[in-house]
Parts: structure tokens; sequence; C-alpha cells
């Protein structure tokens, strides 16, 4: 396809599985280019978002490599196909280790890796879409998958909840600089999704965080929402008119 033949492009991060895979399949759709920023390509991601008359772009990368992060990001955003309606960037990636009460807290790789993946890369790919879209007449939207741990403070998650705090901090400041980028941003909450995260936390020590019975309780009872699902829930609320007007806001409350 020629650049002009794209009407969306969509820039989606953590598409290797669970929420974000989920989100680069429900995306897909014909005029659509999908740039997936993931550490492994995956083949049959790529044929399903074929099938439903996508274009799929997949590039490796680690985003707690914030070096390797910003040269893709360089690369790429001043890449994306001109003449497009729409242009969204997804910075879905995240990571919820290292699980422990605060006492607990010594590793200082760990804690660099966290805040990198949760909040340094998307500032890095902020930036890089920010002055990608600068002059282009079309619409920009920069959706963050938060966390009500951002907002809500849970004992043995003092770093996600701090990095999803920063987060929603973000996103607010991009929307204070609006009118030199025309890009609006928010911070969406997807809810409790059946995802390998959701797996990792049913597996913590009691001891590092309290609250691993009330998770473990929301799989027994089947609880959880699919990935499928909350896609779905999303890409509906990126298209909404008044995406924006709620800065920091939940899935759950459409």
């Amino acid at each position: 396809m020629t650049d002009t033949a794209f009407d969306t492009v969509i820039v989606l991060t953590g598409a290797s599985r669970g929420l974000g895979a989920a989100l680069a399949r429900d995306l897909a759709a014909p005029r659509t280019k999908i740039i997936a920023l993931l550490r492994k390509p995956d083949p049959a991601l790529e044929a399903d978002v074929a099938a439903k008359g996508g274009v799929l772009q997949q590039v490796a990368v680690d985003l707690a490599d914030l070096d390797d992060t910003a040269v893709q990001a360089d690369i790429l955003f001043p890449a994306m196909p001109a003449g497009a309606k729409r242009y969204w960037l997804i910075n879905n990636a995240g990571t919820v280790a290292p699980i422990s009460t605060i006492a607990g807290l010594g590793d200082p790789a760990a804690l660099r890796t966290a805040f990198d993946i949760n909040v340094n890369a998307v500032i890095l790919l902020s930036a890089a879409f920010l002055r990608a879209m600068t002059g282009r007449q079309a619409q920009g939207r920069l959706l963050n998958i938060s966390s009500g741990a951002g907002r809500n403070a849970k004992a043995g998650w003092g770093v996600y909840c701090a990095t999803k705090a920063a987060l929603d901090m973000f996103t607010r400041t991009v929307n204070t600089e609006r009118d030199t980028h025309g890009v609006t941003a928010v911070a969406l909450a997807p809810g409790v999704v059946d995802t390998d995260m959701q797996g990792a936390i049913r597996a913590s020590d009691p001891a590092h965080f309290p609250a691993v019975a009330q998770f473990q309780g929301m799989k027994d009872k089947g609880q959880l929402a699919s990935p499928a699902n909350v896609a779905a829930s999303i890409h509906a609320y990126l298209q909404r008119d008044d995406f924006g007007q709620t800065e920091i806001d939940d899935i759950r409350n459409y």
C-alpha cells in the first residue's frame, strides 16, 4: 500500500500478548496501519491483522532499553505514513514487578526497569509522537494504559502505584501543551484483565502482597475481564467524540 492508502495509523506498544495483542487484533481494519512495538515479532498476529484488511508493521524493541527505544522512536514516528485522518499512539506495555513491601525494595536494577518501562519509555515515545504530529492536519490521540493502582495505594505495589501515578500526571501535562502539538491525551485504566500480569500477581508471596487472596478469588469466581472484550471497549473509547474530556479515566465507566 502507498502512504495515502491509510486513514488510520496506530503505534501500539506491548503487542506481544495479553491486552496489547487483543488491541492489535481489534484495531485491525481496512485502510489501517498498526505499528506494533514488541519484544519478538509474531507471524500469527500479522496474519490476523491482514485477514481483517489491515497492515501490521512489527518492530522488535525492548522498552527497558531506553537508548534503543529512543533510536527506534526517532526513526518510526517521522516515517509514519502521511495523509492519514487519524494518528493514535497507545502506550500499553507495562510491568507490575517488583511486587514487594517497601521495606523489601532493595534491587536498583528492578526499580530502574519498572520506571523505564512504565514511565520513561512512555515519555520518550510520546515526545517523538508529538514532534511528528506537529503541523499535521489530522486527529492526534495519545492513550496511556494506566491503572487504578496509580489512584489508590495498595500494599506491596509501591513501585507499580508510583509509576502509574506518574503516568497519570504525565498525561495531564501533555494536555497543557496541546496548543503546540494538537494531540489529546488520556490515561485510561483497563480494569482487572485476565492476562499474564494477573497470573504473576496471583503467584505473589502474601508476605509481599497482602491482597493476593483477593486477586486469586477474582480469578476463581470468573470476575476477570477478557482481553478481547476490554480491547473492543478501548477501541470504541478511542473513537469517542468526547475523547480527552476526562483526562484520567477508567474503561469500566463505559
